[in-house]
């Protein structure tokens, strides 16, 4: 396993020192592990595996099959849908809640001259969506654009 453990850090491009500040190991516990004195625990086997989700357990384990899970990027629209719901209903939030000066989703209120509330404007015809952009604590991002 600690071939694979320095194939994984080479792949990363990580020192073991960054590597065990990452998933929240001493430093020394890796050195031990990549020089032979040590196997790793299970504990630290959870650890890299909760912090590298894509990580295959399957090739960290036992060497078998490719390093990284073959992972499809989910598109915007490809959101689970509730059991209990067919997919064709289209459902309408319960807005009897909302104080009256909240809108409905889909809509924004016009200001009319002075700053005070106006009409409400579909955003529909107002405007589209050029681009989505999620930003993960892990200081990554993931950019969609309609197509």
């Amino acid at each position: 396993m600690k071939d694979r453990l320095l194939a994984f850090l080479q792949n990363e491009n990580k020192s073991y020192a960054q590597f065990a500040e990452e998933i929240g190991v001493q430093p020394s516990g890796i050195s031990h592990i990549l020089s032979g004195r040590n196997n790793p625990s299970l504990d630290f086997v959870m650890k890299m595996l909760h912090r590298y989700p894509s990580l295959s357990a399957e090739w960290l384990l036992f060497g078998q099959g490719p390093m990284y899970k073959s992972v499809s990027q989910p598109t915007l629209f490809d959101a689970d849908i509730p059991s209990g719901q067919s997919g064709n209903e289209e459902e309408k939030p319960d807005t009897d809640y909302l104080p009256d000066d909240i809108q409905e989703p889909g809509t924004v209120q016009e200001a009319t001259e002075g700053g005070q509330p106006g009409r409400n404007a579909d955003l529909s015809t107002a405007r589209k969506l050029t681009r989505i952009i999620m930003f993960y604590s892990d200081k990554s991002f993931t950019e969609y654009t309609p197509s």
